[in-house]
């Protein structure tokens, strides 16, 4: 590893990834002149192994369900820390609160109970800069461990924006594990391009993207072309890493970049292309690992990506049949037949280095501040730290375990040169740079008006009301000239038809104010026609498909199958399964969604499910579905 003489990843890594003002920092609530608008905060929490269990099946957003979990039982009447995590850590960490909890830890002579809810980085952060809201944001955090130092620094910088008192302690931060960034590919395709003995890297994948034969070039036209899978730098960690390695590919500088810098043409021209191999974003890598694991059971596990942007340690998993990291789900899926190997970018690669923050904060008090050391003396215990070993983490010194092998498909003595991430304002003009230079979409909402969807969900309101609101509010996710186009469907809505097209697929940007007012004026009619909807849907996108757009069909239902014409759901998915560049993102809205069906619908079509059971959740489900494009 090319570090200064003498220093261990982890010091290496800490003189890189400071935890003050300068650190790297993009995520939160960002409105840039294209009019597309982040927000992270609406990445809901919920606790621990359950969320994480959820996620595997249904749900592909990194913190799965929204409302906040109610408090655990408490009969001892312990005293409660609450650890909000990353969620690649969250199930990991809650095991070893359960040993501890179990340990018979006091503070003061009364026990400590330790609770660990698992938010996104991002999300966490915005929640705390603006104000946590027990509510919407879950327990308030005692102790935030995001997965890397970039959102502590940005968490300072928000709250110094608001005149708000400043979270974090004075001093260097501990931190509980590393796992660098990696390009993870199947190990078929890895090869062609001369892994493990060849340094790879971004200008490789740029060059993939550009090159009109892909992977034809390698001996392997059936691969067809390259495609990218990779998360939303708003939204995720790993995204956020991958966006700032494309800049610092593009200019040659493994350091120092400047705002002067990303502006340059060519550098721009160099992200535009590897972006346009993007298939799409999304809030999460588990969305890609998933839709992978689904194909290599199908017998083709080449065909869905060309490679995925993820942490070190999520190819361990994901080669263990376990794409979510959870300990508890190891072993319920078999390993898939091709493995992901881990390309560590020759240019260099960030590293995820999960800090330890026991929050400044009026709520966290000197007893607090003691179970806070207890709690992470205990994480950071041999045992402990052989357990994140064992499942593919570095330890807190940057050192791997015996997992980090060749054979595993990762490479111990990579990274050979870790980056030195980009100053807080840099980060914002690469954020601003990267709506400009993202692929761009096409997509069709395809929005449920049977007569269910009024049906009353709180609050006088029903649930057309609800997700009347959050669809106008999604458009601001959107840029100007993403092509966006309207449908609603019910049975017998237009002489005889099933669906009605209010608004032809065409830019948004002159299209909004008739976007809102159509979509103001729905109301709720007859039955729920879902599979001629679908249908129709995808093969209106498949005749009007843009190749250089994510192409993308959202459909938002609260029930089930209802037309009695067409009751044929294989056909259906043998229909998704062969139509490979459209995908379908369901939303199943409300306790009476078929949510079985609709996560049919998107595993055939290789994109996710979104669960919003809780007609309150759509306005935040709405942000998740929106991320992937």
């Amino acid at each position: 590893m090319r570090l200064p003489s003498g220093t261990t990843l982890a010091a290496g890594v800490g003189s890189l990834i400071a935890t003050g003002p300068s650190d790297p920092v993009n995520a939160g609530v960002v409105v840039d002149d294209r009019g597309r608008q982040r927000v992270s905060q609406v990445i809901a929490v919920v606790v621990g192994v359950l969320l994480i269990l959820f996620l595997r099946g249904f749900f592909s957003g990194d913190d799965g369900g929204d409302a906040g979990p109610s408090l655990p039982p408490n009969p001892g009447n312990c005293l409660q820390l609450f650890v909000t995590a990353s969620s690649e850590k969250a199930a990991l960490l809650t095991q070893m609160a359960d040993g501890y909890n179990r340990s018979g830890a006091q503070v003061g002579g009364r026990c400590v109970q330790i609770v660990v809810t698992s938010k996104a980085s991002g999300g966490a952060m915005d929640a705390l800069a603006r104000g946590w809201n027990a509510d919407l944001d879950g327990p308030r955090p005692d102790v935030w461990t995001p997965a890397g130092s970039s959102w502590v620094g940005l968490l300072q910088q928000r709250t110094a924006a608001r005149d708000r008192p400043d979270l974090v302690p004075a001093g260097d931060l501990p931190h509980v594990a590393y796992s660098p960034l990696v390009i993870a590919m199947p190990r078929p395709m890895a090869q062609a391009l001369g892994w493990p003995g060849e340094a790879i890297g971004w200008n490789d994948i740029y060059a993939l993207s550009n090159d009109p034969a892909g992977w034809g070039s390698f001996g392997h036209p059936e691969w067809g072309a390259f495609k990218l899978g990779k998360t939303n730098p708003n939204y995720s960690t790993s995204g956020l890493n991958a966006l700032v390695g494309e800049y610092f590919a593009a200019t040659g500088l493994s350091s120092d970049l400047s705002a002067a810098r990303i502006q340059e043409p060519k550098v721009k021209e160099f992200v535009r292309t590897v972006e346009s191999s993007v298939v799409h974003y999304g809030d999460t890598s588990l969305t890609f690992l998933s839709n992978l694991q689904q194909a290599d059971d199908r017998g083709e596990g080449l065909t869905y990506i060309s490679a995925v942007t993820i942490e070190e340690k999520s190819v361990w998993d994901y080669n263990q049949g376990n794409p979510t990291g959870d300990p508890a789900t190891l072993g319920d899926h078999p390993k898939p037949s091709v493995p992901l190997v881990a390309i560590y970018p020759k240019e260099g690669t960030l590293i995820s280095d999960h800090p330890w923050v026991t929050l400044d904060a009026p709520w966290v008090d000197d007893v607090k501040r003691q179970a806070s050391q207890g709690f992470l003396d205990w994480v950071l215990a041999p045992e402990r730290q052989q357990q994140f070993q064992r499942f593919a983490f570095r330890d807190a010194q940057g050192n791997p375990g015996d997992l980090i092998s060749e054979q595993n498909g990762l490479l111990p003595a990579e990274p050979q040169q870790v980056l030195t991430p980009p100053a807080p304002e840099v980060l914002d003009s690469i954020q601003t740079s990267w709506t400009e230079l993202r692929k761009r979409a096409r997509v069709l909402l395809v929005i449920d008006v049977s007569g269910s969807m009024g049906d009353p969900a709180g609050g006088g309101q029903s649930k057309l009301d609800l997700a009347k609101e959050a669809a106008i509010s999604s458009l601001s996710l959107f840029a100007s000239d993403d092509d966006v186009g309207l449908w609603v469907f019910t049975t017998e809505i237009s002489g005889g038809q099933d669906y009605r097209e209010l608004i032809p697929i065409g830019p948004l940007g002159p299209n909004l104010d008739r976007f809102r007012k159509e979509i103001r004026g729905l109301v709720p009619l007859n039955g729920t026609p879902l599979y001629t909807a679908v249908h129709d849907a995808v093969e209106t996108m498949r005749l009007q498909l843009d190749p250089d757009r994510i192409n993308g069909v959202v459909v938002l239902t609260d029930g089930r199958n209802e037309d009695p014409r067409n009751q044929d759901l294989d056909a259906l998915l043998r229909y998704l399964d062969s139509e490979l560049n459209v995908r379908v993102f369901p939303i199943a809205y409300g306790e009476d969604a078929d949510l079985r069906t609709l996560t049919k619908i998107a595993q055939a079509s290789r994109a996710a499910v979104y669960d919003a059971s809780d007609p309150s959740t759509i306005t935040k489900v709405f942000v998740s579905v929106i991320s992937n494009f």
